[in-house]
């Protein structure tokens, strides 16, 4: 019965393949770091979403030893049966002050956050307004419900302005704008301040994703509405544990009171799913702590994402324009990202090519992404390496 299946999906990877875009994973044979161990070798990492260093930070690690500990290493329950211990509600309680919010929920992941979010609060009266280049999550998670949905191009305020006036012509009793507060890919931030004027006009509920934000943009590390000043006026801010906030596992929902009450009755990722173990939500505990002590990650981050982006326009690479510590550096084709990569760790630089279909037909590029964790010489040797590179392959002269 198989045979037929296997030829069905070989030719479908033959295809990947032939078109440059099949997805090795390397194999790390050490803790995640801005120095890691591939194949035996020590390599510099510029691909990690390990923004503030913190995926091996010692405090961090001691946190999750204690809840490890103190608290066993799983629940064997989700959180309504027997699933919620004090490590979680205090996580929850911490997460909702930092970021200023009334309550948050925990999740597995902020995939499962963004999954069960629409579901438990929309239905077919209400309608739904996307950001085209929102996160998969995002996506996957409006399919799941049964509101209308209405996408707007990414950043084009007239758009979002004439499907939210569709929404409200279309008799919807609530209407949700949906937006990533950073955008993986480019690292561009979405204009929160002009869709929350938006939404405030059309009488419109306002969702985050600030997993690419949460604990370094903003002043103080608190994402794209402190960045944007739009504290208090968006409704949910959905974000991970994965990222800057320790890395390991994790997401949460901040939001209103009412509605994460609401989401614990009836979000089907929260309601389905083992309760976070007891080590991720100490070691998140830890992390957080860590952020709210200081700016100093933070601010040497982004002086990182300064040092770098100038010395990659300087030698005369096409990048992405901005602040963040993701720094597109555009090539174009697909199999020359992917032959650029395999150069770089030639040179000792551990980073990704991305093509379609993660990005745009003819968009393919490689992602660089700063760590607190470099040293300012790591950043001149990345630097330096795509220059070599840059020449060998005639994209810089």
């Amino acid at each position: 019965m198989y045979d037929r299946a296997r030829q069905v999906f070989e030719d479908e990877l033959a295809t990947i393949r032939a078109a440059g875009t099949f997805k090795e994973e390397r194999i790390l044979e050490s803790p995640q770091g801005p120095l890691v161990r591939v194949g035996g070798r020590e390599v510099l990492n510029f691909c990690a979403n390990n923004y503030l260093g913190l995926s091996s930070h010692p405090r961090v690690r001691d946190g999750a030893r204690r809840g490890l500990e103190e608290r066993g290493f799983g629940l064997s329950s989700v959180r309504f049966i027997c699933g919620t211990q004090d490590l979680h509600r205090e996580l929850e309680t911490r997460l909702a002050r930092f970021f200023g919010f009334e309550a948050a929920v925990l999740y597995g992941s902020c995939f499962d956050a963004n999954g069960g979010v629409f579901e438990a609060l929309l239905d077919e009266r209400d309608a739904v307004v996307s950001d085209a280049l929102n996160h998969a999550s995002i996506i996957d998670g409006i399919r799941l419900c049964k509101a209308r949905r209405y996408r707007y191009a990414s950043g084009d305020m007239g758009e979002l302005e004439a499907r939210l006036e569709e929404a409200r012509a279309g008799g919807a009793r609530l209407t949700l704008v949906a937006t990533d507060g950073v955008f993986s890919m480019d690292g561009h931030l979405a204009p929160l301040d002009r869709i929350c004027d938006l939404a405030d006009r059309h009488a419109a509920l306002v969702l985050v994703d600030d997993s690419h934000a949460s604990g370094f943009v903003g002043r103080t590390g608190r994402g794209t509405p402190e960045h944007f000043h739009v504290e208090g006026r968006v409704d949910i801010l959905t974000s991970t544990l994965g990222k800057a906030l320790g890395g390991a596992a994790g997401g949460f929902a901040a939001t209103r009171q009412e509605i994460a009450e609401l989401l614990r009755q009836r979000a089907r990722h929260y309601l389905f799913s083992n309760a976070l173990a007891p080590a991720i939500a100490s070691g998140s505990l830890a992390a957080l702590e860590l952020i709210e002590d200081s700016t100093a990650l933070r601010d040497r981050l982004m002086e990182h994402a300064r040092v770098f982006r100038d010395g990659m326009t300087q030698a005369g690479f096409e990048l992405k324009p901005g602040f963040h510590p993701i720094v597109p550096i555009m090539l174009g084709d697909a199999r020359l990202a992917s032959d650029f990569a395999s150069d770089l760790m030639e040179e000792g630089i551990y980073v990704v090519g991305f093509s379609y279909p993660v990005v745009p037909r003819g968009q393919a590029r490689i992602r660089v992404q700063l760590s607190a964790a470099h040293e300012p010489e790591h950043v001149t040797r990345a630097v330096d390496a795509f220059t070599r590179v840059g020449h060998r392959r005639g994209v810089v002269r």
